[in-house]
């Protein structure tokens, strides 16, 4: 009796971490799985792909030429952006939906939300449940009179 509670609870142990490692995408005619486009958070941003391609980010607005916000790419780190811009005036963590999902290793459970005054702000992933990943770059909002948060 005892085996047989073990190897039902193996079964489904492994039944969930399988499923949660499943990619979600739709079958393309050719045998490839492509992976569904997101749409923009809010009216009038435009979805970007990141600088090594593996997803797409958000600017929202349009950055002056010349100014910080205009050196950045979807998919810096954030030490790559303070190296390049300086540091924010202040920074967000809050977590996501995602926190909640079991068995769930992407990097973003949580989001991270930093101001740059007379700039915008920057949002990053903020890593996962277990304390890796993090800090890419998905977000860019122009907003040089502030009002940018979305927490």
């Amino acid at each position: 009796m005892v085996g047989k509670t073990t190897w039902a609870a193996l079964s489904a142990v492994a039944l969930l971490i399988g499923c949660a490692g499943q990619q979600q995408g739709t079958a393309s005619s050719n045998g490839t799985t492509t992976t569904a486009s997101a749409a923009p958070s809010t009216p009038g941003a435009r979805m970007v792909k990141s600088r090594d391609g593996r997803y797409e980010g958000e600017v929202i607005g349009t950055p002056a030429p010349g100014s910080r916000f205009a050196k950045l790419q979807i998919g810096m780190t954030m030490e790559e952006v303070s190296t390049l811009i300086g540091a924010p005036d202040n920074m967000i963590r809050h977590e996501t939906g995602k926190r909640w999902i079991p068995f769930y290793f992407g990097n973003d459970a949580q989001r991270l939300q930093v101001i740059y005054r007379n700039e915008g702000c920057l949002t990053y992933t903020g890593g996962n449940v277990f304390g890796g990943g993090g800090s890419e770059l998905i977000r860019i909002t122009v907003a040089p009179k502030g009002g940018c948060l979305d927490t």
